[in-house]
């Protein structure tokens, strides 16, 4: 699966921009400031109906603009397809996939499965176990047709038990939406452990290749106690929950754990390791779904040569073109990486102010 055209209108200080990527490497250079960060942007947007950078989408548009609009087709196994995204400044989004009106962004992320790799990347391992729970997600979600339902029934029963929380309601009525959201989570953790074991399986051949000299465990926690059973743990955690207002343990808790010995892989590796760790995760991921259901994802990678000596550059450029996959990566400089591939680019496009100007 690769794009074969992108249209960016109005997208940050791109007005309209038009592409035709190469199915291989696609790379991306320019001053910063110039926007070259925003056609990863834009293409993440397009099957995330949302920004890697900022929370509030409205920021995105352009300034002089009241909406905008993405386009792309698509070469799949199968035949082409295409997608079309458009936002406007009021919240509203309008999605279409091979001009079907489609209501729901998932079918966006089943439609263009897409890996990021960039500074923000690290997010996955410094802030906190929600960003490693939404990267169990993404495979799960990928790799299982009952997560995605599973796992929207546990967030809306869990929402639903918070509220009674907060008006103090007694456990007996709260008892009935502990028996669904028991159903739903146990779903939803059985699916993730899957996935995280088949996960590990790519993984350590990859970080093998990064980190030889590093032993990094990677393990699943389902978010409560592994000794109990979470109908017991809900009900014995009733008045704790109650004072505090909102469920303290439940699959809203897991969390992916990386350690080296008995430390946290943060307090164990230098920053241009843990840049290494993040991109042997990512890659893994996209190795795995092409295992898995026999699509590539698209890789995303801004800024490669940051913080990475030439000999890793090098590397993690290597394994990203073995994943067979289309990737689009940026850099300041081309030669930063043109210098170190066995082959020129597929494509290069320079950016300047906003304008994308394709070189041959």
């Amino acid at each position: 699966m690769s794009l074969t055209r992108l249209s960016i209108d109005a997208f940050r200080n791109i007005q309209s921009a038009q592409l035709l990527p190469g199915p291989g490497l696609n790379l991306i250079y320019g001053q910063n400031g110039s926007g070259k960060t925003s056609i990863l942007e834009a293409i993440y947007f397009l099957g995330m109906g949302r920004s890697f950078r900022s929370h509030l989408a409205q920021r995105v548009i352009n300034q002089d603009a009241d909406k905008l609009t993405l386009f792309a087709q698509l070469k799949l196994e199968s035949g082409d397809s295409k997608l079309g995204l458009r936002r406007f400044r009021n919240g509203d989004t309008e999605v279409r996939i091979d001009g079907e009106r489609v209501k729901r962004l998932s079918e966006l992320a089943e439609a263009l499965p897409i890996q990021v790799i960039t500074p923000e990347s690290f997010a996955l391992l410094f802030e906190g176990p929600k960003a490693r729970r939404q990267f169990i997600d993404w495979g799960a979600f990928h790799s299982s047709p009952q997560f995605h339902q599973a796992w929207m029934a546990s967030r809306r029963i869990l929402k639903q038990r918070n509220q009674l929380l907060r008006n103090g309601a007694p456990y007996q009525q709260i008892r009935f939406w502990d028996q669904e959201l028991v159903r739903y989570a146990l779903e939803v953790t059985e699916i993730r452990n899957q996935y995280v074991h088949s996960l590990n399986d790519v993984l350590k051949g990859i970080i093998g290749e990064f980190l030889p000299e590093v032993d990094i465990r990677v393990s699943f926690t389902r978010g409560w106690d592994s000794k109990s059973e979470l109908a017991e743990l809900l009900e014995a955690q009733y008045p704790r929950d109650l004072a505090t207002g909102h469920t303290v343990n439940g699959p809203h808790k897991a969390d992916l754990r990386l350690r080296v010995g008995t430390l946290p892989v943060q307090d164990a590796l230098s920053r241009g390791q843990l840049k290494l760790l993040v991109c042997a995760l990512r890659i893994a991921q996209g190795k795995l779904l092409k295992q898995q259901i026999d699509k590539h994802s698209i890789y995303l990678v801004d800024d490669l040569p940051s913080e990475l000596d030439a000999q890793h550059r090098q590397q993690l450029l290597q394994q990203l073109l073995d994943t067979g996959a289309q990737l689009f990566v940026t850099a300041i400089e081309p030669a930063a990486i043109v210098d170190l591939l066995p082959a020129p680019p597929d494509r290069m496009f320079h950016v300047e102010q906003g304008r994308v100007t394709q070189i041959e």
